[in-house]
């Protein structure tokens, strides 16, 4: 039987308002900026939602699922199978042009599944977070 897992990256801070943070990640094509190419094949990716393959995992949809300006922005995805997920950026800053961020993750796995998914998942959100923490970008979407 599957329940509830939760994941959380560490907090992160970026070279960024919390402003230039939400408006860049509440569009999906920008996504391409965190994910090695080499990582996902099969990218289809338009504002609100993509689709991509990673190897062992499968298929991955996600879509924008709600957004708080300026401090947290959700994403809603089915994995391995039909496995629901969610995914959860919460920004916060103290106004000197950084900000703060954190990943959450939450999806139904069932006890193995949850064993052999909780190192995977425990390093991209980690990943994640550092190459947000590398970016420069912010000010200017890639569309």
């Amino acid at each position: 039987m599957a329940s509830a897992s939760g994941f959380q990256s560490r907090k992160g801070v970026v070279s960024a308002t919390p402003r230039a943070v939400f408006e860049f990640v509440t569009d999906l094509r920008n996504f391409r900026q965190f994910v090695p190419e080499n990582r996902i094949s099969s990218l289809e990716i338009d504002k609100e939602s993509c689709s991509f393959s990673v190897p062992v995992v499968g298929n991955v949809n996600v879509r924008l699922a709600a957004a708080e300006p300026y401090s947290r922005v959700a994403y809603s995805g089915k994995a391995l199978q039909d496995n629901e997920f969610s995914l959860t950026l919460e920004i916060s800053g103290p106004g000197d042009g950084t900000s703060e961020v954190r990943l959450f993750l939450e999806a139904e796995l069932n006890p193995i599944l949850k064993m052999m998914a909780t190192e995977p998942i425990g390093r991209f959100l980690e990943t994640l977070v550092d190459e947000m923490e590398k970016f420069t970008g912010w000010g200017t979407p890639n569309q």
